[in-house]
């Protein structure tokens, strides 16, 4: 029989514990319970609900998660409660009743590094979105379940969505070596359940920008013009390949000076000043002639 040990590690949010154990709890699967009749399926997460200061349980992979109501402080409790899940779980309680889903969709998700240190790459076998969503908070992420779900790990700091991947950013305090596999398999997961990745909805406000942004490009001068046909063509291919994106802002013809957006893992990237003045700017120049003398990234 399993001897499960806790280790209580504090995360980002002060309202967040998390109880790592020794053994995995789960099949592969995420659970988040906001209430003791959404854990129906979860006798573990029934248990913790009768602590009066439990308002959400995570459970995943290797540990369990408690948000707490601002009724105590973790310092005062969490020994009780790593006492109680040891005591629970080492008496070979169910933790999750898992539901086999027939319905799977079949999905294969790999990790692949980029540029950026902070950003990992997670490629799936198919198209998961129709355009490019990005996410730099939790509030910002109310058009996807899986980037909210996403962010519920402390360690995520933004998500990044194009075609066929997710970019997702991390803070400091994670190595990949130690988070790659939980995101992959969370991504993975969430998608074989069938889960709409970006919602409808987030998807239709979506297509009026692109069409807006149409329109307006289409009014520039012809020098912004050829710079947004040049980076679509030559760049976007480019940068989507090291899970990123480039987005035309701006040409100032009296400065010659072409701003840029970067999102993703080109957004903050420590080569990405190299990328711009020795890639992306060179090829303006070569292509444009004396119509450009710098480009710039307003937050890259």
């Amino acid at each position: 029989m399993k001897e499960y040990v806790i280790t209580v590690v504090e995360t980002n949010n002060p309202a967040i514990l998390k109880f790592e154990t020794n053994h995995f709890l789960t099949n592969g699967s995420n659970f988040e319970f906001k209430n003791i009749d959404e854990a129906k399926n979860s006798p573990l997460a029934q248990q913790l609900f009768y602590l009066p200061f439990v308002k959400t349980v995570y459970i995943s992979g290797n540990f369990i998660a408690l948000e707490r109501f601002d009724i105590v402080d973790w310092p005062s409790v969490k020994d009780e409660v790593a006492q109680q899940l040891v005591e629970y779980l080492n008496a070979g309680e169910p933790i999750v009743n898992e539901e086999d889903d027939t319905k799977k969709v079949a999905i294969t998700i790999y990790a692949e590094i980029t540029p950026n240190p902070a950003v990992m790459k997670f490629v799936a076998n198919k198209k998961i979105v129709p355009a490019v969503f990005e996410f730099k908070n939790l509030d910002e992420a109310k058009g996807s379940d899986l980037a909210k779900e996403l962010f519920h790990l402390p360690y995520v700091k933004e998500v990044f969505m194009d075609e066929n991947y997710v970019s997702v950013t991390k803070y400091e305090v994670a190595n990949w070596d130690e988070i790659t596999m939980e995101l992959r398999e969370m991504i993975r997961n969430f998608i074989a359940d069938g889960n709409e990745v970006v919602s409808s909805n987030e998807v239709a406000v979506k297509s009026p920008e692109s069409s807006n942004a149409q329109l307006e490009n289409e009014t520039l001068d012809n020098t912004s013009q050829e710079i947004i046909n040049i980076l679509e063509e030559y760049v976007k291919p480019a940068v989507a390949s090291d899970g990123g994106n480039i987005l035309f802002q701006s040409y100032e013809e009296d400065s010659k000076t072409v701003n840029v957006i970067l999102q993703g893992a080109c957004s903050g990237c420590p080569s990405s000043t190299y990328t711009l003045k020795n890639g992306i700017e060179t090829m303006l120049k070569n292509m444009l002639g004396d119509k450009v003398s710098e480009v710039v990234a307003l937050n890259g």
